[in-house]
């Protein structure tokens, strides 16, 4: 009787032990914050700026910073998965005093323009649209300094999606 007892504990231990091991590699093999952090600042010129967004509708950026009179590129990178015809992104960085809740609202009916409306009358500049694993850079000359702000503008995102650009 103590040999069985012995052997049904075992197996069972054995098995706990198995299915804490596939739990953790689950774990380990999904998560957007990792893969967000793949992307890095490039070193040097501080108007050379990465952002990434996800799938989770997400910048892992709030706010950027640039001097004011020189060059300004901007590379966007999607990190997600998702297809651009469901969880597209772009960047888009919006003139001074431009009310970004209406531009997102109307950006969500400019689909044939890749959500940018007004042949862009608002905009200082864009990237295209893209999807997950997809990058996207644009360069402009920086504006004035001041504060504007930016967003993602397939449709809902810049809910979420949206930061401010401080040009010092």
């Amino acid at each position: 009787m103590k040999v069985l007892k012995v052997l049904v504990f075992s197996i069972f231990a054995v098995i706990a032990v198995s299915c804490g091991d596939k739990k953790e590699e689950k774990k380990a093999g999904f998560s957007y914050e990792k893969k967000s952090e793949v992307v890095k600042e490039a070193q040097g010129d501080s108007n050379d700026v990465v952002i990434t967004g996800n799938d989770m509708m997400q910048f892992n950026k709030k706010e950027i910073r640039i001097k004011a009179g020189q060059k300004v590129k901007i590379t966007l990178t999607h990190v997600g998965k998702m297809d651009k015809n469901v969880m597209g992104h772009n960047f888009v960085l919006l003139k001074s005093g431009v009310d970004l809740i209406a531009f997102g609202n109307k950006a969500s009916s400019a689909k044939d323009t890749e959500y940018i409306p007004d042949d862009g009358a608002d905009v200082i500049a864009h990237t295209k649209l893209i999807g997950g694993g997809e990058t996207a850079v644009v360069e402009f000359d920086a504006p004035a300094a001041g504060t504007y702000d930016f967003l993602c503008s397939f449709p809902g995102h810049y809910a979420i999606m949206k930061g401010k650009l401080i040009v010092e």
